[in-house]
């Protein structure tokens, strides 16, 4: 019996790196199916936050939240800094054209103030509204990570939608489309 029980031992501490290969194997394979532009928000299903910001574009004037109630949003984190924002800006000038019942809100990164402003004179600004958020206090309450970063809201100011990342015809009409056919 005594020569049994080392064995059993060694079959015991074989398995033991075998299975922790298994289950790393399985958390790996899990993360390779995320999609890493879907990052969970606590935002969505929830109001937009109260925010009172200094226009970028013009350069006077103050708008807040309560200005923007009443109509279906798509609200941008942008800078003139950011290459994936420069790759999506035609898009969202075409949007501007073409979906009349949407207002486009620009959140501009305070970074680079006189920059956004003659970008968006040199190509074209698709916003209705250009806020700048000089604080920061707008994308800590709204969770940003980075540039860009586009929100849906309804128009009951709930956010219904989180996309992190440049947005195109694609994702634009697999991931935006369908919400705003529920909310239209």
């Amino acid at each position: 019996m005594s020569d049994q029980s080392p064995k059993n031992n060694m079959r015991l501490k074989l398995f033991v790196p075998v299975a922790v290969f298994l289950i790393l194997s399985g958390l790996f394979f899990f993360g390779l199916t995320r999609d890493p532009n879907v990052v969970p928000s606590a935002l969505v299903d929830r109001p937009l936050p109260e925010f009172t910001q200094p226009s970028l574009y013009p350069e006077e004037g103050v708008f807040s939240k309560q200005e923007l109630l009443g109509d279906i949003l798509l609200v941008n984190i942008w800078g003139s800094w950011c290459p994936p924002c420069h790759a999506e800006h035609p898009f969202f000038l075409e949007i501007s054209e073409t979906e009349n019942d949407i207002t486009m809100v620009g959140i501009s990164y305070d970074y680079s103030m006189e920059e956004d402003r003659l970008f968006l004179e040199e190509r074209g600004n698709p916003f209705d509204y250009n806020v700048v958020d000089l604080d920061g206090s707008l994308r800590i309450d709204l969770g940003v990570t980075g540039a860009p970063e586009t929100f849906l809201v309804d128009q009951n100011g709930m956010i219904l939608h989180r996309h992190i990342g440049a947005i195109d015809s694609i994702i634009w009409k697999d991931i935006f489309v369908p919400f705003l056919e529920q909310i239209r």
